[in-house]
């Protein structure tokens, strides 16, 4: 879609042949444009997943025949946080807790979203948190902490991203934010915007080239009480970054599953999450339907709070947790579209990134991958 003229610095990767090709490939991919969707459970473990499981409503991730797991340990500590997890995934490259967007040594790492912009795809970005948070924030800012939120929100509104669609208004709003500079009025001039769940059900989304959504100061509600869900949000997405000839990149968090985890709420509460999440996917799939180019690949930053299920009366299961942080544990991984069996068995999350920067390119283009500096 559009295109932004980049400094460049440090080393070219070159990348041999279109994605699904290689010699890791069995068989040959669909060649059509990149289409290419990413969910991230922020903390979503295996437990969380069988809890999930457990519920009467069939999972959309049942679908996938490619799965795997991830190791998620960052450069700095072998449990990660969700600021360097997400950008692993963006970058390819392992960093250290709090570092959204740049390598150990805190330079620039150009994402794979960024890497899409230049490729003339339409990129999005949707979560159930501040679309500012660490893990959205780490595929377009460029910061050494997570807490520079009102810097990520600058970033985010020079960046050139076709949908943006969370929380965060207070990031953007000059009367919210602490130095008063006021982001949303440029925003809404590039945007087709809304700020509720009603306004996203009646937009034209099939006649919108570019979609902001900001519906809460900083983070949606929990599962329960969300409006907009993570699937109408999903699906709103979608159907605006499917204008693209060339195709997309579209980063979805459920960003909540952590918070549970966290808070060591109820196997209800974090059920709700997980199939708020599930339910996006299956837009996801919907979408898939009509354009079976498309690549989908689930997976968490981490897992938290070390959630296990145990029998809490005949037929009845309750959350057990062992701490109220992240843990170290693999986590769950499935794929399915083109190149998806390279997405299977055990990878280090550095593969993980790698391969999603391979796949939101064009066939056949050089993929550079370094980044001006800032």
């Amino acid at each position: 879609m559009r295109s932004r003229a980049l400094g460049l610095v440090g080393l070219v990767l070159v990348a041999c042949g279109p994605f699904g090709r290689g010699p890791d490939s069995a068989t040959p991919r669909p060649m059509g444009p990149p289409r290419v969707v990413l969910f991230i459970g922020d903390g979503a473990g295996l437990a969380y997943w069988s809890a999930a499981r457990f519920r009467d409503e069939p999972l959309a991730v049942e679908e996938f025949r490619v799965v795997g797991l991830v190791d998620t340990r960052s450069a700095s500590h072998k449990v990660t946080d969700s600021a360097a997890g997400a950008t692993v995934y963006a970058t390819g490259v392992r960093t250290y807790n709090g570092a959204i967007g740049v390598g150990p040594d805190s330079l620039p790492r150009r994402t794979v979203l960024e890497l899409a912009e230049m490729s003339g795809l339409a990129t999005g970005l949707v979560a159930t948190s501040s679309i500012t948070h660490a893990t959205p924030a780490s595929f377009t800012a460029h910061v050494s902490s997570r807490q520079a939120e009102p810097e990520i929100a600058r970033q985010m509104a020079g960046a050139e991203i076709d949908v943006l669609l969370g929380g965060g208004r207070g990031y953007f709003d000059g009367s919210l934010r602490p130095d008063s500079q006021d982001l949303l009025t440029g925003m809404r001039r590039r945007y087709s915007y809304v700020e509720d769940a009603a306004a996203l059900r009646t937009l034209r989304a099939d006649t919108v080239r570019a979609l902001l959504g900001l519906f809460a100061p900083r983070h949606l509600p929990a599962a329960a009480e969300r409006r907009p869900t993570l699937a109408e949000m999903t699906s709103a997405a979608l159907a605006v970054l499917d204008h693209d000839p060339e195709g997309f990149f579209l980063m979805v968090e459920g960003s909540q599953p952590d918070w549970r985890g966290h808070e060591n709420n109820t196997l209800e509460s974090v059920t709700a999450e997980m199939l708020d999440l599930d339910r996006a996917v299956r837009a996801a799939l919907v979408y898939r339907e009509k354009h079976p180019e498309t690549l989908i690949v689930v997976v968490a930053d981490h897992e938290t709070g070390g959630l296990a299920l145990e029998e809490d009366s005949p037929g009845t299961l309750r959350a057990d947790y062992t701490t109220e942080g992240h843990t170290g544990e693999m986590v769950p991984l499935f794929a399915i579209g083109p190149g998806a069996e390279r997405f299977g068995g055990i990878l280090p999350n550095t593969r993980v990134g790698e391969l999603l920067l391979e796949a939101a390119r064009r066939p056949g283009q050089v993929a550079q991958l370094t980044l001006e500096r800032q």
